[in-house]
C-alpha cells in the first residue's frame, strides 16, 4: 500500500493526462491521413481489386490495410465487407492484420512512446504477421468451415448491394469530399476514444501503483539483465494473456507498452503485446458473431501462434544485429516531464483546432448528436471509459481541494 495514497492516486492521473498529451497529434495527425484515405479509395475500389488468394491479392490486402484505419473494430468491419463480398480469406485477414499494425499513426504513437526499435519491429513484424499467417492457413484452411463462414456473415450483414466509387480526382477537390473527411474524422475518434481512455488511464494507475516486483513476477526474469530463452519465451506468451485481459484498442495499448519497458519486459514480450489486439475478447466476440465459434477459433489461434513467431523473431534478430533496445536507460514513465513550450505543445493545439473545426462543421451541417451503441460490450465499454474519467478528473482536483501539495 503507498504511504501516501492521495498523492500517489494524483500521480497516475498526471500521468494519464500527461501520456494523452504527448501523443494527441500523433492520432489527430495519423487519423486525418487515414480518414481521407477511406474517403477517397472506398472500400468497394477495394474490394473490386482483391479477389481469391494470390501473391497480386496478399499484396493489396497488405497495401490497403497498410491505407486503412488502425480501430481494430473498424478493420473488423472492413476486412468482413471484403470477404463477404467475395475476397479470398487470406487477403482478407492479411487487410486485417495490416490495418491494425502497419498503419502510419501507429508508427507515430510508438515513436513517441518507445524508441525506434519498437517502430521498425511494428512495420517488419507486421509483414511477418501476414507472412506467416499466410503459410500457416494455406497449410491448415478447411474450404468447409471458410464457405459456412462467409454465408452466415453474408446472412448477418444482410445487404449484399455494391456501393459507388466515385471519381477521386473530383471528390479530393470538392467541398462535399472534405466534408465526408471531417466527418470520418470525427468517427474514427468516437470508434476509439472508450479504448483510448481506458488505456491512458490503466497506463498512468499501473505506472503509479504497481510496484517493480509484481512485473518479475508476471514476466520472468524482467528487469534483471540477460535472458534466457526459455525466459523470452515464457515473456512473449504473458504478452497476449495481459492484452487479452486488459481487451484495450492497439492504439490505447502502446502507453502501457511503455509502461512495461520502463520495468524491463523484454522487447519480444513487448512486441507481443503490442501484436495482440486482434486476440482480445471484445474481438474474438464480433468474429463469433459474424463467421461462428468454429471459424473465430480457428483465427484466434492462427493470429496468436504468427503473433508469437513474429515477436520471437524479431527479439533474436534484433539480438544478432546488436540492435535491442536497452530498458535500463528507459525513464520511468511518472518520472517524464510531460508539459513544455516545445514542439508537442504546437502540434497539439493545430490539430485541437483542426478537430474543433470539424465538430463545429458537423453541428452546422448535421446538428448536435451523441449516439450509444446498443451493443452490450460497447455500453461496458463505455462505463468503463465514464468511470476512467471521473477517476482522472478526481485525481487532478486533489491539490486544489487541498488534498495533496500542488
Amino acid at each position: 500500500m503507498p504511504e501516501n495514497l492521495l498523492e500517489t492516486w494524483h500521480t497516475a492521473a498526471t500521468t494519464s493526462v500527461g501520456l494523452f498529451w504527448m501523443a494527441f497529434w500523433a492520432f489527430g495527425f495519423g487519423y486525418l491521413v487515414s480518414s481521407g484515405i477511406q474517403v477517397f479509395v472506398t472500400r468497394e475500389r477495394m474490394r473490386r481489386s482483391m479477389g481469391e488468394t494470390g501473391a497480386r491479392s496478399m499484396a493489396l490486402g497488405t497495401f490497403f490495410g497498410f491505407l486503412s484505419s488502425s480501430c481494430s473494430f473498424a478493420a473488423l468491419a472492413t476486412a468482413r465487407s471484403l470477404f463477404t463480398k467475395g475476397a479470398g480469406l487470406i487477403p482478407s485477414l492479411a487487410f486485417l492484420l495490416a490495418s491494425t499494425n502497419l498503419v502510419i499513426e501507429l508508427g507515430i504513437v510508438i515513436a513517441v512512446f518507445l524508441s525506434w526499435q519498437f517502430v521498425v519491429g511494428e512495420y517488419v513484424g507486421g509483414l511477418l504477421l501476414i507472412a506467416f499467417m499466410w503459410v500457416l492457413v494455406r497449410l491448415t484452411q478447411s474450404k468447409r468451415l471458410t464457405e459456412q463462414a462467409r454465408k452466415k456473415a453474408r446472412a448477418e450483414e444482410g445487404d449484399d448491394a455494391s456501393e459507388d466509387v466515385p471519381d477521386w480526382k473530383s471528390l479530393i477537390r470538392s467541398k462535399e469530399g472534405w466534408r465526408q473527411v471531417s466527418r470520418r474524422y470525427l468517427m474514427e475518434w468516437g470508434m476509439v476514444w472508450k479504448d483510448v481512455t481506458i488505456g491512458f488511464t490503466v497506463a498512468g494507475v499501473i505506472a503509479a501503483f504497481v510496484p517493480t516486483r509484481f512485473f518479475q513476477m508476471l514476466f520472468v526474469g524482467s528487469g534483471g539483465g540477460d535472458l534466457s530463452f526459455s525466459q523470452v519465451v515464457l515473456q512473449t506468451l504473458v504478452g497476449p494473456v495481459a492484452a487479452f485481459f486488459t481487451f484495450i484498442g492497439s492504439m490505447g495499448n502502446i502507453p502501457l507498452a511503455a509502461v512495461l519497458f520502463s520495468h524491463g519486459v523484454s522487447f519480444a514480450g513487448i512486441m507481443a503485446f503490442i501484436f495482440s489486439d486482434l486476440v482480445v475478447f471484445p474481438v474474438l466476440r464480433i468474429q463469433a458473431k459474424f463467421y461462428g465459434w468454429k471459424m473465430a477459433l480457428y483465427i484466434l489461434g492462427v493470429f496468436l501462434v504468427t503473433l508469437i513467431a513474429a515477436a520471437l523473431l524479431l527479439h533474436y534478430g534484433f539480438a544478432a544485429a546488436g540492435a535491442l533496445p536497452d530498458s535500463s536507460a528507459a525513464k520511468s514513465v511518472t518520472e517524464r516531464e510531460f508539459f513544455a513550450v516545445d514542439s508537442t505543445l504546437f502540434l497539439n493545439l493545430a490539430f485541437l483546432a483542426l478537430t474543433l473545426g470539424f465538430w463545429g462543421w458537423k453541428v452546422k451541417s448535421a446538428g448536435f448528436s451523441f449516439g450509444v451503441s446498443d451493443q452490450l460490450g460497447e455500453r461496458i465499454l463505455l462505463g468503463f471509459a465514464s468511470v476512467a474519467l471521473l477517476w482522472v478528473g478526481a485525481g487532478l482536483a486533489l491539490p486544489w481541494i487541498g488534498l495533496v501539495g500542488s
